[in-house]
């Protein structure tokens, strides 16, 4: 039993081991870093910190909304953008799993992994990671240029997974596409631009050297928002339609069992009667 319990707990040790990540550091609390500036057009909501270094302008905030808490040019952003360019380097440097160079990512189903692209990335249509029901599923994209998404695509999750373990390591330049709805976390070595409409769920955008442009988007850091826009398992969203029937059914049914039947005169009423006549 002993050797049992030394075996397991080997066995476990092994496979974190194994677990990929990319360590933020300080810029971690960042939604969007910008490394020569960050501009703004619309009702953008940023939901955690705004930052710029080494350069220190950022420009539309308002109109735009910062959750969180917003550095230009000072020693917070310089340390933020130290530690992306660590990051940055930590994801580069990752062996590939799979390469799938001229691949358009949009209609492919991926599990966890290491994916390399030699040149750009194009994503035309949906693209969905599957976590295989592991909360730790960790999908990191290594792009050797551009990174770029057509209007209207996404990134959903499947069995689990969150935005929180995506990342997109991009050469050159990313461009999100109208109304994209993306999730992970953008590693650019030069400028982003964020098309009108287009959200980054539980993910962020950070350019190393260039400017990150936005336009009435949202970017958030939080979690529980890219869990939202899992996508069920076949059959779920009937069994669970089905669920809710049943359980109105029912509630409509021990109502009517414990229900005591309507007096049209009513016990007060009746009593009232009955002394009027006494009285008489």
């Amino acid at each position: 039993m002993r050797f049992l319990i030394i075996f397991l707990l080997a066995g476990v040790s092994t496979i974190a081991a194994t677990v990929n990540t990319v360590n933020l550091g300080t810029a971690n609390a960042f939604a969007v870093l910008g490394g020569s500036g960050v501009t703004n057009t619309g009702s953008s909501v940023v939901f955690g910190n705004l930052g710029v270094s080494a350069g220190g302008a950022i420009s539309g905030f308002p109109p735009g909304i910062v959750k969180g808490t917003t550095s230009a040019g000072d020693a917070v952003a310089a340390q933020a953008q130290n530690d992306l360019t660590t990051a940055y380097n930590s994801a580069k440097g990752q062996s590939c799993g799979s390469t799938i160079s001229g691949q358009n990512l949009g209609g492919l189903t991926l599990t966890s992994g290491v994916y390399c692209f030699g040149s750009s990335a194009f994503l035309n249509g949906t693209l969905t990671l599957d976590a295989q029901g592991d909360p730790n599923a960790f999908f990191l994209f290594l792009i050797g240029n551009s990174l770029t998404t057509a209007n209207l695509s996404s990134v959903v999750f499947k069995n689990g997974g969150y935005g929180e373990n995506v990342f997109w390591q991009v050469g050159s330049t990313a461009t999100l596409g109208s109304n994209t709805n993306f999730a992970g976390t953008i590693l650019a070595f030069d400028n982003i631009n964020l098309n009108a409409g287009a959200t980054i769920q539980c993910g962020r955008a950070f350019s190393q050297h260039g400017g990150v442009t936005m336009d009435t988007n949202d970017v958030s850091i939080d979690a529980g928002v890219c869990e939202g826009v899992a996508l069920p398992e076949p059959g779920t969203g009937t069994m669970l339609s089905l669920g809710v029937i049943l359980g109105i059914i029912g509630f409509k049914r021990k109502l009517k069992k414990n229900s005591v039947p309507a007096d049209p005169l009513g016990d007060k009423f009746r009593e009232n009667l009955v002394g009027e006549k006494n009285t008489a």
